[in-house]
């Protein structure tokens, strides 16, 4: 990625996505689903609200009966910052899915996590948006992603990462 390109991506990311909790999905949580095989409680969005072509955005309410929260901790529950980083990545991974032919037949896997910062705790009756962008195309089964998640106007993370994309068996 050339300066031009990281600085276009850094400005598409420099503003909380709105989210309008009227607006319908553009994917529940049922098409999520459908094209994930994560499943609660391992399962970090709950819809979709905007897809284009290297961008996506998603939602998740963080309720106090989240799993993790009986350990993490339980006099101050606080949401895991692997789990914000988790979430990213399975949007990301419903975002280069779109773009491959027969989705179902592939999955995607970590293969890299760079430059994660997290600014702000994340706890119960927070909704988080969530939205990756794509910085490097598919190629070679690898695709990056820089992301970003929010509560209201504050960031909570930011990270870098790279996608492998591996046909099922």
């Amino acid at each position: 990625m050339d300066i031009e390109q990281i600085k276009a991506v850094k400005q598409r990311l420099s503003v909380a996505p709105k989210y309008d909790p009227d607006a319908a999905p553009v994917i529940d949580v049922l098409g999520i689903q459908k094209l994930l095989p994560h499943r609660p409680p391992f399962l970090m969005i709950d819809r979709i609200t905007e897809i284009e072509d290297d961008a996506i955005t998603g939602i998740k309410t963080i309720g106090i009966n989240e799993f993790y929260f009986r350990g993490h901790f339980p006099t101050e529950p606080v949401v895991p910052g692997v789990l914000l980083i988790e979430a990213m990545a399975q949007l990301g991974g419903i975002l280069i899915l779109k773009g491959v032919d027969e989705p179902e037949r592939y999955s995607t896997y970590f293969a890299k996590i760079d430059g994660v910062k997290f600014r702000r705790k994340v706890v119960p009756g927070d909704v988080v948006t969530f939205k990756m962008v794509i910085t490097q195309p598919l190629e070679h089964s690898l695709v990056s992603m820089r992301g970003k998640a929010w509560v209201g106007n504050s960031v909570a993370c930011e990270g870098d990462m790279v996608a492998q994309v591996i046909k099922n068996k």
